[in-house]
């Protein structure tokens, strides 16, 4: 008998890490247009790092060439990110540079297997969404477990960044001030603790769904909850398909989009409408974003769902315009009527139907809780999702840009549908355009909330914040120096510094919602604390609230 041959692959001897040395890597976006217009931002980056570690005596030298090409260094894909990360050496200290917005999940598995200490890096700027990616990317690694520090800086000059490299170089970990972290006290037997308790009791007992069209949104693996999780506190997922979403819209008919428009435009909102499809807002693109919203809603009453979140970024964004319009006005209790298909019923009749923006189920999670809370409550139930976009001080304060990429519920924006402006969404992001529900969030008392994973648990990070008014002039600077065209909040968190709050936020999204005055807003905070802390997740506040005065 002959013994068999077979084609045994052989694995060469992963490469020994240089001395003094950390290996540069750059997750970027899916969408090329985004990754070539952001490139110049990316390099003024990784110049600065590479200064700052050469006056430690470091090289910092890239995994990966430009692309020729493409004209770019970013990783692009999931599957270039497995081909770069197997030339990296596996003990060699890696730093991931991140300028723009980035999808996790191109560097995710090179992440999780690497050895050496990680560093995540961005420079703290609101031209492009680097923190934003940074934040998304941190939460990632926090989901999976996996150590890390991380850094950011306006221009490299700062003591604190000079520091944190030097103690990295050193050591192979920063570590941060979290001093503004608090466990959750023993709650008092108030009415906002026995309703938050009771709350948390009929959901454990009579359970949600989520609708979530299409997971995965843009790589946010850390927005991706895992069903044994959500199971444990009552909320079960309904997984739909984006094409279905799609096929329904194709059902509405013209006349009942257009009903949607004029009630939009009877409220008070106005539109930037030109004729170019390729550049400019259209009533075209408008009428599919109607559909869309009446869509949703049907879809929602078709499955029983109690929230909803729509993918958009990948696949529905070659084929229509984009969901934020239609985002924005689920998640407010006025908008326009939408009846059932045999047009009996008005689907959830003044009410707020939450939508959690790019299928973020930590956001679905939050929102839910949310809008039981603050209805309950008599409060407005309206959420928003924001990026953490950028800041900068103002009048001796540090005031954050809150800034997501399209649409907020007019009830949160100074002049409600009268202060909103639709503007076209961006080409680079948004071929197909559409558009945004676009404006300036009215001062007013917040609670801010973060539900994420960590150690294989659900949590959740709660605070207290106010949404200030700045001078016209200083809003126009920052709505310029981002995303123009995308709703902004201009917000001051509570005992919390601008690093202490990068150190510690786990997502790349943070949702709000508002109080009629300071008081109030304390009450629903401790409400929310002791709804969370029901469902069985540890419940971290953070900065100055009234339960850690």
């Amino acid at each position: 008998m002959t013994t068999p041959t077979y084609a045994v692959p052989t694995l060469p001897r992963p490469a020994d890490a240089p001395e003094r040395t950390a290996y540069l890597v750059a997750s970027g976006d899916l969408r090329e247009s985004a990754n070539v217009a952001g490139w110049p931002t990316q390099l003024g980056l990784e110049r600065v790092l590479t200064d700052a570690f050469a006056a430690h005596g470091w090289t910092v030298q890239r995994a990966n060439d430009v692309d020729p090409a493409t004209g770019h260094g970013f990783i692009s894909s999931q599957r270039m990110g497995l081909d770069v990360f197997r030339d990296i050496p596996p003990d060699a200290p890696l730093v991931v540079a991140e300028a723009v917005w980035q999808y996790s999940h191109h560097v995710l598995a090179g992440l999780r297997t690497h050895r050496g200490p990680i560093l995540t890096a961005a420079n703290f700027a609101g031209d492009w969404p680097g923190l934003v990616g940074l934040l998304g990317l941190n939460a990632g690694l926090t989901k999976m477990g996996k150590d890390y520090s991380t850094v950011w800086t306006v221009d490299g000059t700062d003591h604190w960044f000079r520091d944190a490299i030097a103690q990295w170089v050193a050591t192979g970990r920063i570590i941060h001030d979290d001093s503004h972290v608090h466990a959750l006290p023993p709650l008092p037997g108030t009415p906002e603790t026995e309703l938050g308790e009771a709350l948390a009791a009929q959901l454990l007992t009579e359970k949600a769904i989520i609708g979530v069209f299409d997971e995965g949104c843009m790589g946010m693996y850390n927005a991706i909850i895992d069903d044994e999780l959500l199971n444990g506190i009552g909320i079960y997922k309904e997984r739909l398909s984006q094409s279905a979403l799609w096929a329904e819209m194709q059902r509405v008919g013209d006349a009942e989009a257009d009903e949607v428009q004029a009630w939009l435009t009877d409220a008070g909102m106005t539109f930037r409408l030109g004729t170019d499809e390729a550049t400019e807002l259209t009533p075209a693109q408008l009428r599919w974003q109607h559909k869309m919203y009446v869509a949703a809603l049907r879809i929602a009453d078709d499955f029983g769902l109690d929230a909803v979140g729509i993918q958009y970024q990948q696949g529905l964004k070659d084929l229509s315009p984009a969901s934020d319009l239609a985002e924005g006005l689920l998640n407010n209790v006025q908008r326009p009527p939408v009846r059932s298909r045999d047009g009996e019923r008005v689907l959830w009749d003044g009410q707020a139907f939450p939508h959690f923006n790019e299928a973020d189920e930590g956001v679905a999670v939050d929102a839910l809780v949310t809008n039981r809370l603050w209805t309950a409550m008599g409060l407005d139930p309206a959420t928003t999702l924001h990026d953490v976009r950028w800041g900068e001080e103002f009048d001796g304060q540090f005031v954050w840009v809150l800034e997501i990429s399209g649409s907020v519920p007019a009830s949160h924006l100074e002049g409600g549908y009268a202060g909103a402006e639709g503007w076209r969404q961006d080409p680079v992001f948004f071929p197909a355009g559409g558009s945004t529900l676009n404006g300036v969030s009215r001062a007013g008392e917040i609670v801010w909330s973060r539900v994420y994973i960590a150690d294989g648990r659900l949590q959740v990070d709660l605070g207290r914040a106010s949404a200030v008014a700045l001078p016209p002039e200083e809003t126009a600077r920052r709505k310029e120096a981002t995303n123009p065209e995308w709703p902004i909040m201009h917000a001051v968190l509570h005992g919390v510094s601008r690093d202490q709050f990068m150190a510690r936020h786990k997502a790349n999204h943070l949702n709000v919602a508002y109080a009629p005055d300071a008081g109030t807003a304390d009450r629903a905070l401790e409400a929310k604390a002791a709804f969370f802390a029901a469902l069985g997740m540890p419940v971290h506040l953070c900065g100055d609230t009234s339960l850690t005065r």
